[in-house]
């Protein structure tokens, strides 16, 4: 089922199937801005990741002295969620921890996601309640896939990513099994222009983990639409796309995946956020189109 929001600025479609988002459509410049989902490429068009960003090694993880596999990204962007409040322009979905997932991840827990549109702008709430009685460990990012090119009639490599501050950035290789390198690559250099072509991402996501920047942007140098995203207070950002698809992915994080190195040790995970019993977190990203 999908659920849609509207105000005068922009018509959104949300999947309850992940809470995911699939339609981003501005009136102002009747154009779409997500990607269409085409399963040729990329099935999907922003899937949660929850309770994990990325891969684990070998797809398990060690707590307590007891073994669980859990597959990459986690398993909320695949299960439904439950609609607990809607108006014309914000609609907030939860998803609470079964038997069937206590079984890949033995915690409990209520998520919830939440979306409201404020003028030309969707913001993306996540909330996670601690409804166990130990510390919860768990990641959670965000994975939009936004349309490029944008404009019909432009191409890919018209299109660039503007980050808000200039960065001198190195890059974490991911190897096949989706882990990531323990060493990083000098990439971005004294710039703020990430420009996007079709062999960009031939290695897989461009991972960073010490940007200064706090906004995206998709800029074109053929026409004056694009957006804005805005991520601040995620630690790590990921770009992606899949090969010679119409998107990019601009992905923020909290949490990563395995490095090499690591000793599957969920309370030892890089990035992991820890809470206590009957506490709740929050972070939040938006988007603003023109």
């Amino acid at each position: 089922m999908n659920v849609s929001l509207e105000n005068d600025h922009l018509k959104v479609r949300i999947n309850e199937k992940g809470a995911e988002l699939n339609s981003v459509l501005s009136k102002d410049t009747g154009l779409e801005y997500m990607w269409s989902g085409d399963p040729a490429f990329w099935g999907k068009t922003s899937p949660v990741l929850f309770p994990i960003v990325g891969a684990l090694k070998k797809d398990s993880y060690s707590y307590q002295n007891k073994w669980y596999t859990l597959s990459r990204h986690g398993f909320a962007r695949d299960s439904t969620f439950q609609i607990v409040a809607q108006q014309k322009d914000s609609a907030i979905f939860s998803f609470s921890s079964t038997p069937a997932s206590r079984e890949k991840y033995p915690f409990d827990f209520e998520l919830q996601i939440g979306y409201q549109l404020i003028e030309d702008n969707l913001e993306v709430n996540y909330m996670v309640e601690n409804t166990g009685p130990d510390i919860l460990y768990f990641s959670i990012g965000a994975h939009p896939a936004f349309k490029v090119p944008l404009v019909k009639g432009t191409a890919y490599e018209d299109q660039y990513l503007e980050f808000n501050e200039t960065e001198n950035s190195g890059r974490w290789p991911i190897v096949a099994e989706g882990l990531v390198k323990n060493i990083s690559i000098p990439f971005l250099q004294h710039t703020s222009i990430l420009k996007l072509t079709r062999t960009l991402f031939n290695e897989d996501a461009l991972v960073f983990k010490d940007l200064k920047s706090d906004r995206i942007s998709i800029r074109s140098k053929a026409h004056a639409h694009g957006l804005d995203f805005y991520f601040g207070g995620f630690p790590y950002l990921g770009i992606w796309a899949a090969r010679n698809a119409d998107f990019v992915c601009i992905e923020p994080w909290c949490g990563i995946a395995d490095s090499v190195l690591h000793d599957q040790e969920l309370v030892s995970k890089e990035g992991i956020v820890k809470i206590a019993k009957d506490e709740s977190w929050t972070r939040s990203w938006k988007i603003r189109v023109y």
